[in-house]
């Protein structure tokens, strides 16, 4: 199995406020057709996961020339162990924010999946130069236009162990794709994940988009037309440039084999800034 976290370059790793929150921070390479100062780049990661996700995507970002802020919420991978049976999907929105502020200038925010939808809520009240959906959990919006067939039931606990993987499942995903995953995957806060899933007793959050001023991308990983349309209208409610990537996983965007093809999306879109 190929740990990509052990080929990072060089970097600055920080904890962050009462929490410890851990922070990874990457100096983009010097470039001389970049002229004005660019806003740096805030990674938001998923549940159950880490700044560790995002391992495949920096050198890519880093080569471009963007200085990168890669963190994680309270209790996840590097951040200070806590009592997640507490946690909230609130307190995941605070570490966000405390983040924010220390990034020094409003960040181009890129949220995968439940750090999608922090930053959409978080980008009602927050200045932000950008935000990116990577596969976010989609908006209550947007589930009332495209519900989803079947709800799944969620009963309440005190945690939620970490997900299993697979390795035979994955249409983008390889052996070791899905083995670096399991490395590193961990519990997660039921109170935060119930708070945006749908479920016969959770209708999600709510996104007030006409607050969100910012630019915005939505990238989706697709895999039949209610993927894409979902994807659609989230930009559409948003305002956001959309690609839609078609046969992907939702892990596999991040990690899979086809990960260039989002990257690569993203870095097009920022081309504007």
């Amino acid at each position: 199995m190929k740990d990509y976290t052990k080929d990072l370059p060089a970097h600055v790793e920080k904890h962050m406020g009462e929490n410890d929150l851990f922070v990874e921070i990457f100096e983009g390479l010097d470039r001389q057709d970049v002229i004005e100062p660019r806003p740096p780049l805030l990674f938001v990661h998923g549940a159950y996961t880490g700044s560790w996700m995002w391992s495949r995507y920096m050198p890519h970002f880093i080569r471009e020339g963007w200085s990168c802020h890669v963190m994680n919420l309270r209790s996840h991978y590097k951040s200070r162990s806590l009592d997640l049976t507490k946690v909230t999907f609130e307190d995941y929105l605070e570490d966000v924010k405390e983040v924010i502020k220390a990034c020094g200038a409003p960040p181009i925010l890129i949220g995968f999946s439940m750090g999608g939808i922090l930053g959409q809520k978080l980008a009602e009240t927050v200045e932000l130069a950008g935000l990116v959906l990577v596969d976010s959990v989609i908006s209550r919006e947007v589930f009332d236009r495209v519900p989803y067939k079947e709800l799944e039931r969620m009963l309440p606990n005190l945690i939620l162990p970490a997900p299993e993987r697979e390795e035979h499942l994955s249409i983008d995903e390889t052996a070791d794709d899905i083995a670096f995953q399991k490395k590193y995957l961990s519990m997660e806060s039921w109170k935060a994940v119930h708070a945006f899933a749908y479920t016969h007793d959770s209708k999600g959050i709510a996104v007030d988009s006409s607050l969100i001023t910012c630019p915005c991308l939505v990238v989706k990983a697709v895999n039949c037309e209610e993927d894409d349309l979902r994807g659609q209208v989230s930009a559409e409610l948003l305002r956001a440039a959309y690609t839609g990537i078609w046969n992907t996983t939702h892990t596999g965007v991040l990690v899979g084999q086809r990960y260039t093809e989002a990257v690569d999306a993203i870095l097009e879109w920022m081309k504007r800034f």
